[in-house]
């Protein structure tokens, strides 16, 4: 169960890195004193500066992660606590962290036709973990 706990710990810190990509974009185009000062001009946010299209991906990244991120961390907590199928758990943990991982360079490098399903693996793997401790 030690392995489930290592991928839900992965997973969060994924979670928390996910927003690099979009954050440093936004850096880059706002520029530094506007970036720090949280306001790219006074009509902020009506005039937005224009966000790349991958930079808009990357962010939706990152909120979908924080979404399903609890969803996971709460049935994997329940499996440990519960004492459910160890191995089933433990594949099914790794098995979302590397959706998660596959869904986000899929997502902001816009390739056609993988977001979904890989978003669906990983949608799975909550609900096969879910499943060990729900039916025991």
């Amino acid at each position: 169960m030690k392995t489930a706990l290592f991928y839900l710990a992965a997973s969060g810190m994924l979670c928390v890195l996910l927003w690099t990509p979009y954050i440093l974009n936004r850096l880059f185009v706002w520029g530094i004193p506007a970036f720090a000062s949280n306001y790219p001009n006074k009509k902020f946010p009506a005039e937005a500066p224009e966000i790349p299209v991958w930079a808009q991906r990357a962010q939706r990244t990152h909120l979908n992660m924080v979404e399903t991120l609890p969803a996971f961390a709460a049935v994997v907590l329940a499996a440990y606590l519960t004492d459910a199928n160890n191995a089933t758990v433990t594949t099914w943990a790794a098995v979302f962290f590397w959706a998660r991982i596959f869904h986000a360079s899929v997502y902001i490098l816009g390739v056609p036709y993988l977001r979904t399903p890989t978003y669906l693996v990983s949608w799975a793997a909550v609900l096969i973990i879910g499943a060990q401790v729900v039916l025991g």
